[in-house]
């Protein structure tokens, strides 16, 4: 094994191991345009990641850029809760993403949810680093754990229409989504695979306290090792990371050796011990303060 592995650590929480204390959390910043509000409450989440973000609160969302770039952010996350149709309203927002590239050199990325045509269009505007989506393959899983109601093809749809207006997909897939068990992953996978991600964000169901989902065990990691290996298989020349969400512990250790062994582009938040491991395979670790996939800030394009 030889080349280059990433290792990411954006500002949601702060992040320190033997091997990784450089972080400077202010350096990409995560905004939620709704504060902790969403209309979903999916099972396993129920809004407590958009917790973790800055919220707007009742200010502009260019004036929130600005402020957190005088504070020496380079890059800033734009996400958010969904409505009953699985939107996040960046919509409203889209002047002020447009003067914050534009006029502050921000790297942005932005979860736009199912963006709708108008969306899509006025994201295609922005010069946007990253579209980042989860892309469901299940009708079960959506309508039981997300509270949509929409098919798997509107997944397909939304990732079209962002392509389409030039806008670069980062979608993700979560495993296990389906209380703990695999239930269209891999269907999601041919359905990333049908479009051109500039990178595939893999996540494993991280039992939340406060959720239906709290006391879920995840699915094997032999299991999650497999769809992995499939992943690298499915495109072998897309960057794939393993992003933020997964369960913490001893567990995470083995999940992270296997996204090694898989030859996964990077790791987000690797556990204790992984960069280590990673040199041991012939591998060269980088790292960077910021969301998975963003090797650069300062407003050019990784």
């Amino acid at each position: 094994m030889t080349g280059t592995i990433h290792f990411y650590a954006p500002g949601l929480k702060r992040y320190r191991t033997a091997e990784y204390g450089g972080q400077d959390p202010d350096r990409f910043v995560s905004i939620s345009v709704t504060g902790s509000e969403c209309a979903l409450a999916c099972d396993h989440c129920n809004a407590r990641v958009l917790k973790g973000m800055v919220p707007l609160k009742g200010v502009r969302l260019f004036d929130l850029c600005a402020e957190v770039r005088a504070r020496g952010a380079r890059g800033v996350l734009v996400s958010g809760g969904c409505d009953r149709r699985g939107r996040v309203p960046l919509l409203r927002h889209a002047a002020d993403l447009r003067r914050a590239r534009r006029e502050l050199g921000l790297t942005i990325r932005v979860h736009p949810g199912l963006a709708d045509e108008e969306t899509a269009a006025a994201l295609g505007e922005v010069d946007l680093d990253g579209a980042m989506l989860d892309v469901i393959g299940d009708e079960a899983t959506i309508r039981e754990v997300y509270h949509l109601d929409v098919r798997v093809e509107e997944y397909g749809r939304a990732m079209e229409r962002l392509e389409r207006y030039g806008v670069p997909l980062v979608p993700h897939i979560i495993l296990g989504l389906h209380y703990g068990t695999f239930r269209g992953e891999w269907r999601a996978l041919e359905m990333v695979g049908a479009r051109h991600p500039k990178l595939l964000v893999l996540v494993v169901l991280m039992p939340l306290y406060g959720t239906a989902m709290a006391r879920t065990a995840p699915p094997p990691v032999e299991q999650i090792g497999r769809f992995f290996e499939d992943a690298r298989r499915a495109l072998p020349g897309t960057p794939i990371t393993l992003g933020c969400a997964r369960p913490l512990g001893p567990v995470k250790r083995e999940i992270d050796r296997l996204a090694v062994d898989a030859g996964l582009s990077g790791i987000a938040y690797p556990a204790e011990g992984i960069v280590a491991y990673a040199r041991s395979r012939g591998l060269r670790p980088e790292f960077h303060d910021a969301c998975c996939g963003v090797n650069s800030l300062g407003g050019e394009q990784p």
